[in-house]
């Protein structure tokens, strides 16, 4: 989903971040420091690759395989490899060969080569596959690395939550994906409402008012496809509930089925979405909607909110009277504040032939300077974001953010996707819906003996 959100980033977007990234190269400061320790501490180092002592004494050049997705010709691609020549040019002695996978191979792409044994020394990614990639034993474990690191704690917390498994870094973060409600506030005005809704309850009770006052729904959601399930973790957390929670010797179970409190919570979750379609809240169409719809309908101003992510801001300019009151806040939240959180991790693999190399490019990805060049509006950093309401206003909700458990998700996303349709289409009762979840997630656990007690 990335390429198709990227593709729509307007020109004069990347023109401020190529003008951020030539101050940022002016500065000739490597943000991400120096080097310290090599990258997998689990005998990775004893591939030292091509790093060696020339007749002159000095090193030879590493050549660091990297798997990247920025395409040429993409709108970004110039404002990324000047990113990428800033590194090399502040370590001469690493040279960077980089092949240009798109997403709809890379996960295919990176499992056929770990288990070959010969995957890159570096590789974008998408947090879906940590689980999975950890299971097959092909990450590095970075966890002296980033400890050693000196600006580890400019990185938030819960982001570093999210590429740890079992106590152990496993992957670097690269970019955030957060999502923040967006609503028209000429819409809310005409409905006679001063700002957004805070509660569930408050969103819900919008649907009428708006309905009347502007002939528009209030909210959309996506009711199926890969978003879907974004959507719905994040309303589970805010009723303070978890997909699947750790175990012992680093399994997981879903607990709502064992916890009557927690099966009312998940209940609560799924009436909320039966209620904002029953009560026209969102558009019966919207329980069939992807994320092409959810986001299309909302730039053109057919509904009036939705919880969804800064790429919208590449709307304003093809929708410049619908998108010009848009407004960004938190969330309607249910018993606490959260939302969906996307961390897209860079791996680095535990066999890869030049550790100390791709430690020091991994670190480079989280240091200042390509940041502030590359991602200053989803940055994993606190002290970078572009202070606007596309960046700032959505890093801001950064400590607030919720992830997928690091777990295989395939079969797990397709049965919250399933749910929903369960409860938007097949009308089945909440409390049902939420019980075959909780033993979809179980099951498919057990599949990918990720399960315990």
């Amino acid at each position: 989903m990335f390429l198709q959100k990227r593709k729509r980033f307007s020109l004069g977007l990347v023109i401020v971040m190529l003008v951020s990234l030539l101050a940022a190269c002016g500065q000739g400061n490597n943000g991400g420091g120096k080097a310290s320790g090599t990258a997998g501490g689990n005998g990775a180092a004893a591939n030292a690759g091509n790093v060696g002592e020339g007749e002159d004494g000095g090193k030879k050049q590493t050549t660091l395989e990297f798997w990247s997705v920025v395409a040429p010709g993409s709108s970004d691609y110039d404002a990324y490899m000047a990113a990428i020549k800033q590194f090399e040019e502040q370590n001469p002695d690493i040279k960077l060969n980089i092949q240009t996978v798109s997403f709809e191979i890379l996960h295919d792409k990176l499992v056929a080569a770990i288990n070959a044994g010969n995957p890159p020394d570096v590789s974008w990614g998408l947090a879906e596959w940590i689980g999975e990639f950890n299971k097959l034993d092909g990450l590095a474990d970075l966890t002296a690395n980033f400890e050693a690191w000196d600006e580890k704690d400019s990185i938030y917390p819960n982001v570093m939550d999210g590429v740890t498994v079992d106590g152990k870094v496993i992957a670097v973060p690269h970019y955030l994906g957060i999502r923040a409600l967006l609503y028209n506030e000429d819409l809310l005005k005409q409905a006679g409402m001063s700002e957004p809704p805070k509660t569930w309850e408050e969103l819900i009770a919008s649907g009428e008012k708006i309905k009347q006052a502007t002939g528009k729904y209030a909210f959309g959601i996506a009711g199926a496809g890969v978003r879907s399930p974004q959507e719905l973790i994040a309303y589970l957390a805010q009723n303070d509930l978890q997909l699947a929670v750790p175990t012992s010797g680093g399994k997981y179970k879903n607990t709502w089925k064992d916890n009557p409190e927690e099966l009312q919570r998940a209940t609560e979750v799924f009436q909320f979405y039966k209620d904002l379609k029953d009560k026209g809240v969102i558009s019966p169409d919207a329980k069939a909607w992807g994320w092409e719809e959810e986001d299309t309908n909302f730039a053109q101003g057919q509904y009036a909110m939705v919880v969804n992510g800064n790429w919208m801001g590449t709307r304003v300019e093809e929708n410049p009277e619908t998108m010009k009151n848009v407004k960004v806040t938190a969330p309607p939240a249910g018993k606490k504040a959260a939302t969906f959180m996307e961390i897209a991790p860079m791996f680095v693999f535990k066999k890869s032939k030049n550790p100390e190399a791709a430690w020091k490019f991994a670190q480079f990805i989280m240091g200042k300077d390509y940041q502030a060049g590359y991602n200053e509006y989803r940055s994993p950093r606190k002290d970078v974001s572009r202070d606007d309401m596309w960046g700032k206003d959505f890093t801001d909700l950064a400590e607030i953010g919720v992830f997928f458990p690091n777990v295989s998700l395939g079969g797990i996303t397709q049965a919250m996707i399933d749910s929903l349709q369960r409860a938007l289409v097949k009308n089945d009762p909440a409390d049902q819906t939420a019980e075959w979840l909780s033993d979809q997630i179980n099951q498919q656990l057990k599949q990918n003996g990720e399960y315990g007690e």
